[in-house]
């Protein structure tokens, strides 16, 4: 739910008029990026806020009966295209490149999916953004995929081996955030319910370094202006299953503050 930081950026790009050329999302991130190019200011945090309490949306309910926290059919199929409907044909006419990080558990790589559907290609949707222990292995053309976070957390440096010489990077951390190793314990469950995918195993092991990493070079592409960053002025306090909507205003109110904080700069960044 600190997903919703972005929204809150994202609604603000809309309201000034900041145009991107593509997107690679990651977990929460690509969930809320498609109503970017949808049109569809305040959509994420409509939906949220008003299913944030609904047990058909994320519950340890839906953990039992369905094996994903997050549940399939109503999070993902019901809200888009029944209750909160997704303007899926102003997504694919402004779509000029949207991506999802999905690492492959077998090979152990980031894939980016391309998508160009978001209807009809909804599975990549929850392969990027599928919680290891609590959903269940997302399978797309026979690969097999979870958590677009383990392999590539930030993938600023795909969008400059993509081609793109302008990169905005909205990260849900403060400056000064950093990931700590997986206790031995979580670790050693781990390994014992992934015990078939040795390749992700060992991106979860390494996840922190490897994410701390990209930060570190996050920071020196910054300060070189290579790229420009929004992010959090303060630290986010907020549930993986948020059920306060005051909560979910609070956290996508910041994003909006902070970006129109930096909006000035942002436009410089980007005249140059």
């Amino acid at each position: 739910m600190r997903g919703m930081f972005t929204a809150g950026v994202l609604d603000t790009f809309m309201d000034e008029e900041i145009k991107v050329d593509g997107i690679i999302g990651v977990s929460a991130g690509a969930l809320f990026g498609p109503n970017y190019f949808s049109n569809q200011k305040g959509r994420a945090l409509r939906y949220n806020k008003r299913f944030c309490k609904d047990y058909r949306y994320m519950s340890l309910w839906s953990y039992i009966f369905s094996g994903n926290l997050v549940n399939r059919q109503f999070a993902f199929y019901d809200v888009t295209l029944k209750y909160d409907l997704f303007d899926n044909e102003t997504f694919m006419k402004n779509n000029t490149g949207y991506y999802v990080t999905a690492p492959n558990i077998e090979t152990g790589e980031a894939e980016y999916l391309k998508m160009k559907d978001i209807v009809k290609e909804m599975e990549m949707l929850r392969a990027t953004s599928a919680i290891p222990f609590v959903s269940k292995i997302v399978e797309i053309d026979g690969k097999k995929y979870l958590d677009g976070g383990i392999a590539d957390s930030i993938p600023v440096l795909k969008c400059k081996e993509m081609g793109y010489d302008k990169v905005i990077v909205i990260l849900t951390r403060p400056l000064e955030y950093r990931k700590k190793p997986y206790h031995n314990a979580l670790i050693k469950l781990m390994s014992l319910k992934y015990k078939k995918y040795p390749n992700f195993i060992n991106n979860l092991k390494n996840r922190y370094q490897m994410y701390n990493d990209t930060v570190e070079k996050i920071v020196e592409m910054e300060k070189n202006g290579e790229i420009f960053v929004v992010r959090p002025s303060e630290p986010i306090n907020v549930k993986v299953i948020e059920r306060k909507q005051e909560n979910l205003q609070a956290v996508y109110d910041l994003g909006v503050k902070d970006c129109k904080a930096i909006i000035s700069s942002l436009r410089s960044y980007l005249s140059v």
